[in-house]
């Protein structure tokens, strides 16, 4: 990661790491970092992390809260004043007042969780402050694609672009970008709108990419997918060139000068700040996937979601933490790969949907645990909005999934209206992982449909249940419970 900053960079970086540090003597805090692809549900996990918390949700694998040592868990002023909110309140009123999903993350956002705790030993509960802040921070997973690119050049760029739009499940969609691109002559003098036309051509591919026919993953630059506050700016207005050589030199005034010239100010002043001032100051970090779709995509898809989750993971810092170095260097220390929607199968295959995605991620988990840092894989789902039954179908016994399918949803001919409960047999993924990820290895497509999120459960003194998960508790176990031993 050393073309990713600048020397002065890590002088800042040590230094905001040891006064953190120093802070934290005190007042400990734990920053984790979100992520995850568009419609993994980073947005849902957060809020069912903190309202399981707030309201002491079922969390039996969950040590702190199994053993009764959490005395309490509340919202705090986040740390960093230029971050915008996480808007938990917003959230939390679609999932339960509208029982609707939320809007997806488009940009980061921060919310500080402080939970007050006895430690389990008796020599922690004598030096330990018995409480710590953790800072959520929730980012878009294609921003993290963006930085293999500091690596790059812009004519690196262009060639690795050009491979990727070549491949079978791309070629179609990429047809206009590379049509426009080919006719484009790259030593002819810069024009505005020769710019926007290309930049325009290769933003729509990207985005078609993300059509769930395709379930397309790795789809830089993320920002074009996501501009936020950069909609419109020279810094997006840039594409690639087909066939440039890769130490080729543009001519001064050039439309190759212009693209190459705007591609490294998104590099400086997009890519490097978003990793420099967010990535690098993590601690641990959780990357969520939604690989139901991509298997349900085809084996195109599935080789680009383990091309994404490679590159991804690529991206962070991980080691194990040392007294030594801790004090200016920060390491994400555990890294947890999350499988989402595990309520869209039934609890036989989630085991499976695990063994499928150990296999996505095995060359990244390798390079990740020779560091030292602990990496594990997980299904879960972390608001359950489905629940198991059983069916009789031609004399056998069916294992099915219940739950109210949204809107507009579709199985076949039948059509859901939104507010009618169904039963649903899902299918099975195959026992061995290999089989999942070979062309056709899925004899039948999971049944893939998106549900509404459950009605709330109450006591039978009719107070209000916190949201249901599936296996959130051990993510949180994993990802905190030693700060809290």
């Amino acid at each position: 990661m050393a073309s990713q900053t600048t020397l002065g960079d890590e002088a800042r970086l040590a230094l905001d790491t040891f006064t953190g540090r120093a802070s934290g003597l005190f007042s400990p805090s734990l920053r984790l970092g979100v992520t995850g692809l568009s419609r993994a549900g980073k947005t849902v996990f957060i809020t069912s992390l903190v309202h399981n918390m707030l309201h002491g949700g079922r969390l039996p694998m969950f040590d702190a809260m199994k053993s009764g040592r959490i005395a309490k868990s509340y919202l705090e002023h986040q740390p960093d004043d230029a971050v915008p909110r996480f808007q938990y309140e917003d959230h939390v009123a679609a999932l339960v007042g509208e029982r609707v999903w939320p809007d997806s993350t488009r940009a980061i956002s921060e919310l500080r969780l402080t939970i007050e705790y006895e430690s389990a030993s008796g020599w922690g509960r004598m030096f330990s402050p018995g409480r710590l802040s953790l800072d959520i921070v929730d980012y878009p997973g294609e921003w993290l694609l963006d930085l293999p690119l500091m690596g790059k050049t812009y004519e690196e760029f262009s060639r690795d672009a050009a491979a990727l739009a070549e491949l079978p499940a791309r070629a179609d969609l990429a047809r206009e970008w590379r049509e426009t691109a080919t006719a484009t002559d790259p030593a002819a003098d810069a024009d505005e709108m020769t710019a926007r036309r290309l930049a325009e051509a290769f933003t729509g591919y990207l985005k078609a990419g993300k059509d769930d026919s395709r379930a397309l993953s790795t789809l830089p630059p993320g920002r074009f997918l996501m501009p936020g506050d950069l909609d419109g700016s020279p810094a997006l207005t840039f594409a690639p060139l087909p066939g440039l050589a890769v130490d080729a030199r543009p001519r001064a005034g050039s439309l190759h000068a212009m693209m190459a010239r705007r591609y490294e100010a998104y590099k400086s002043h997009v890519v490097r700040p978003f990793f420099r001032d967010h990535v690098a100051r993590l601690d641990r970090q959780i990357v969520l996937i939604d690989a139901l779709q991509a298997l349900n995509a085809g084996s195109e898809a599935v080789a680009d979601l383990e091309r994404a989750l490679t590159e991804i993971l690529s991206c962070f810092r991980p080691g194990a933490r040392s007294i030594f170095t801790d004090l200016f260097l920060r390491r994400i220390d555990k890294i947890l790969i999350a499988a989402t929607k595990a309520d869209h199968l039934h609890h036989e295959s989630h085991d499976r949907l695990e063994a499928i995605v150990r296999r996505l991620a095995e060359r990244a988990i390798t390079r990740a645990s020779a560091t030292g840092a602990d990496i594990e894989v997980l299904a879960m789902a972390a608001v359950r909005a489905t629940r198991e039954g059983t069916v009789r179908e031609n004399g056998d016994t069916l294992p099915v999934i219940i739950g109210t399918p949204l809107a507009g949803e579709t199985i076949g001919r039948d059509r859901f209206d939104g507010e009618t409960e169904t039963a649903i047999f899902p299918g099975d993924l195959p026992r061995d992982p290999k089989v999942a990820l070979e062309e056709g290895g899925l004899r039948a497509p999971i049944r893939f449909v998106r549900f509404r999120p459950p009605r709330l459960e109450k006591t039978a003194e009719g107070m209000t249940l916190s949201l249901p998960h599936i296996r959130l508790d051990r993510a949180f176990q994993f990802l905190i419970g030693d700060r809290l031993a």
